[in-house]
């Protein structure tokens, strides 16, 4: 068995003392000189054609620099997939709902800025909205974009084997349909940024993103600039979770107000603004229908979906594929027909959160399974167990299990939650169910059609050899990437993770394609373990020719040189180092071990900065049929998840007493990190499935968009958690490591359903299961005959 010095330990978060001490710096902490505070005009209407702006009240007024609208943008088209580019920086005939931005406006503060919003004067003419799919879908409805019949901007049709031949040979099936909601990311820090343009012609953006590559090249298409012309810069961010995966018209409101006045301007999204900028949680209406045999056997699986996008695609072409790609795993199954439809509507578009696209399609079936098992007669655990892919596998879709710690996973939670002793066996109001998760380890292939390299790292050796740099252009958001990707070079370089600084965030550090479908950790810590072995071998290199050894009796192990079958004279070596460094403490001297800042001392004396350069770019992935780009990816994650929960039975409150959870990450570079991220994942399902739903009233508006009324989990609402890492070692993951960052929430909401049908005997096909709902349900199976 291999032994690690840093990899797969404990290892502190690189950004704990910063955010411990308070002085960690988000966006709302940073002033430049002469900034510019800007602020956006809504639109107060669902739909409406705009007949008029007229700004010139709000460009009189005192201590205004800047009012754009269309006019000051021209009409280029952008958006997240290049196949759905629909949105437009401002508004220019028409706005499609609550929140379509109209204009802004740049002045000295932001008392002003906002002043001058209301003395902007535009003039409507309301049209008739749609606000949900059914209205949306009716005949003769009024359409959000004109080119998009029935208001469809997505459909996508999928069929693996013969499902119909597949559904009539087997011994039970079952149709059902579920129906989730709206929901919002409710990250801690709302969306800011400061854009600043300097007189050479080059643009700094500096923002709260997930994706400084992409916004950096939306702005550069947007705006007509030359992307090496463009730098996003990303500070400490306070969560992300999806909807800061993209360019958002506020970022590029404030480049362009920069470009116009030559000042930074400064600019930021309040609480309310969060909301209706929206790009989160899809509401999704699946309707599924599974075959099976008595013996438990999944035979086939027929799967429609609806999904409610709001008025724009955003990440909505990836979204669709997700709903029906994701469920191809982790189950043998055959025979899979998917048919997705995602429907525009006069609301906030929706866009990724966590777990994109495939958390509510796993919901539904995951309950659904359980439905079978019991009207076969078998227990659920006995289901999956007897139908799991192993690895080596490839899915009916053509997604391949190069590593699956599947069945370990299920096994784990049986045995650590008690699931034998416990499955049938609690009184009424108490009970326990069970469900597993499947998710990607990054996406396949960039959003835009490339070849680029998904991540370029390079590490740089300082020229004392003390201290090594990573500079990646990584998206640390909180979920601790930074210390693994630190982790990973110190291991494989051979030297303390004290000795390692990491600078990410960057477009100026190379390319880093950002952190959204669990993709940092296997994609850039790939590039990251290969600048350091690059390091490495550049540095052994050196050693070898001055002692005259071959390289292959070297190695590099806790910060010092070994050599394999000793008697090497390094004291020649040892000297030059010394002269170097008369008067200095704590140096090696005599017959002290020969340490790697003496070795990366000298390698530099005769090569110059030692500078490790690694990228990565997935291997050939795909499957043959149209789509198939969307759900592949080098690896697949997988958990699986047993939740107890308690029902009161006069009120129909909720109470989740317990979880255990078992995921796969391949292989934990940071144990304590892939346990936060496990936590983090469950606390957001139980948000979703217990109280989470954005709500509008007959006009389009948000009616809860703030954290005071828009519910979450909070401390005292999360349980006892048992986080089990389950490892099988991805071959293409560095050290074997593959996500855990989403996929861990797969499982929470159908395991979370699965134990309320046990403790009250009733089935929930639409979330939340918010106490009124479980009241109403309760009540109901009371007053039946």
């Amino acid at each position: 068995m291999t032994t690690y010095s840093t990899v797969n330990s404990r290892a502190p978060r690189l950004d704990a003392p910063d955010k411990a001490t308070g002085s960690a710096v988000y966006i709302d902490d940073i002033r430049l000189p002469g900034m510019l505070f800007g602020a956006m005009l809504h639109s107060p209407l669902a739909h409406a054609k705009i007949l008029n702006i007229d700004t010139r009240g709000a460009k009189r007024l005192s201590g205004v620099k800047s009012v754009v609208t269309y006019e000051d943008t021209g009409l280029i088209k952008y958006g997240v997939s290049p196949a759905r580019y629909d949105e437009l920086l401002f508004c220019d005939g028409k706005v499609r709902y609550v929140g379509d931005e109209v204009a802004a406006v740049a002045a000295v503060d932001l008392e002003t800025a906002v002043e001058a919003l209301s003395l902007i004067n535009v003039e409507y003419e309301e049209l008739p909205a749609v606000l949900t799919m059914e209205e949306a879908l009716a005949e003769g409805a009024p359409l959000v974009h004109d080119e998009y019949q029935r208001n469809i901007g997505a459909e996508v049709h999928h069929e693996f084997g013969d499902v119909e031949s597949a559904l009539a040979q087997c011994d039970l099936v079952r149709t059902d349909t579920f129906r989730s909601k709206r929901q919002d990311a409710a990250f801690i820090e709302p969306q800011g940024c400061i854009a600043d343009y300097d007189g050479r012609g080059y643009l700094t953006l500096r923002s709260s993103t997930q994706t400084p590559h992409y916004v950096q090249r939306t702005i550069a298409m947007v705006l007509g600039l030359p992307i090496g012309k463009v730098r996003v810069v990303k500070p400490y961010v306070g969560g992300g979770f999806g909807p800061k995966a993209a360019a958002n018209a506020m970022e590029m409101a404030a480049c362009l107000m920069s470009m116009k006045t030559g000042k930074p301007v400064k600019m930021g999204f309040t609480r309310e603004e969060v909301f209706l900028h929206s790009r989160a949680r899809h509401q999704f209406v699946h309707t599924l229908t599974t075959g099976v045999k008595k013996d438990g056997t999944i035979v086939a699986l027929k799967n429609e979906c609806y999904l409610e996008g709001g008025a724009y695609t955003s990440f909505g072409i990836a979204t669709i594929y997700y709903a029906g790609s994701l469920l191809g795993g982790p189950y043998r199954l055959q025979n899979m027909k998917y048919d997705g439809y995602r429907v525009y509507t006069n609301k906030p578009a929706c866009g990724a959160q966590r777990g994109h696209g495939g958390v509510i399609a796993r919901a539904a079936w995951e309950q659904q399974l359980d439905r079978i098992a019991e009207e076969i007669g078998m227990d659920p655990v006995e289901l999956r167990l007897k139908n799991m892919m192993e690895a080596g596998d490839v899915s009916c879709n053509e997604l391949k299990m190069n590593s699956l710690g599947m069945r370990e996973c299920i096994e784990a939670v049986r045995d650590g939650s008690g699931w034998k002793e416990k499955k049938g066996r609690l009184p009424k109001g108490k009970g326990i169910g069970m469900a597993c998760g499947f998710f990607v380890s990054g996406a396949g292939f960039p959003i835009y059609r490339s070849d680029t390299y998904h991540a370029t790292v390079s590490i740089h050796v300082s020229e004392d050899g003390g201290t090594v740099h990573v500079y990646t252009a990584s998206a640390e958001i909180g979920q601790g990437s930074d210390t693994a990707f630190a982790m990973i070079a110190a291991e494989t370089i051979g030297i303390p993770l004290d000795s390692v600084m990491i600078s990410s965030g960057d477009t100026e550090f190379g390319i880093d394609l950002g952190a959204y479908s669990s993709r940092q950790t296997l994609m850039t810590g790939h590039a990251t373990k290969e600048a350091a072995v690059d390091v490495r071998n550049q540095i052994l290199a050196v050693m070898a020719r001055e002692l005259k050894v071959d390289i292959s009796e070297l190695d590099i192990k806790d910060g010092l040189i070994v050599f394999k079958h000793g008697g090497v004279d390094f004291s020649r070596l040892r000297a030059r180092y010394i002269r170097e460094h008369r008067g200095w403490q704590g140096i090696a001297r005599g017959n002290d071990p020969l340490t790697f800042q003496e070795a990366a001392r000298i390698a530099y004396l005769a090569r110059g900065t030692i500078i490790g350069r690694g990228k990565y770019k997935p291997a050939e992935l795909g499957g043959s049929h149209k789509g198939a780009a969307v759900g592949t990816s080098p690896a697949y994650g997988c958990s699986a998840q047993v939740v107890e929960v308690s029902v009161d039975m006069e009120t129909g409150r909720i109470t989740v007493e317990k979880m255990t959870d078992a995921h796969d990450c391949g292989f934990a570079i940071n144990r304590t990190s892939v346990e936060g991220q496990m936590q983090g994942s469950l606390s957001m399902g139980l948000g979703e499935a217990l109280y989470e739903e954005v709500k509008f009233d007959e006009k389009g508006r948000i009616l809860n968009p703030n954290l005071g009324e828009y519910k979450i989990p909070t401390s005292l609402d999360m349980p006892n958690v048992n986080p089990i890492i389950v490892e099988s070692h991805e071959p293409y993951g560095p050290f074997g490591a593959k996500e855990v960052g989403e996929g861990a929430i797969m499982p929470t909401i159908p395991a979370i359903l699965n134990a309320v049908y046990d403790a009250t005997g009733i089935r929930f096909q639409e979330l939340p299961l918010t106490p009124e709902r479980v009241f109403m349900a309760l009540r109901a199976k009371k007053q039946k005959p």
